[in-house]
């Protein structure tokens, strides 16, 4: 995996406004059984680049814990977790190009 990069902090406001608009998203990256290989996070990491705010899934094979999962790969990815619901979190890192204005 590549080395891990400090991960941004969200206030309450932009949280929820984030969960607002993740809302309506379909999941963009699978974890699967093999955790969080390197083909997960380098696509995580252009969604990410291409979107700021994506959703990603927890299929059944992934034995890890959902919050370990999104922990880890938002840690990795230097991108803040912003909510956790079930099998699916949302993970938000803003890019060069800004697309979300937080409030």
């Amino acid at each position: 995996m590549s080395e891990s990069t400090p991960t941004i902090q969200l206030t309450g406001k932009q949280n929820r406004f984030l969960r607002g608009l993740g809302h309506g998203l379909r999941p963009f990256v699978m974890v699967g059984k093999h955790h969080l290989s390197e083909e997960v996070v380098k696509s995580t990491n252009e969604a990410l680049e291409a979107h700021e705010l994506i959703k990603v899934k927890i299929q059944e094979g992934c034995l890890a814990d959902r919050k370990t999962v999104a922990a880890e790969l938002a840690a990795v990815t230097g991108a803040a977790v912003v909510q956790i619901l079930g099998k699916t979190f949302l993970l938000y890192r803003p890019s060069d190009d800004r697309i979300i204005t937080l409030p």
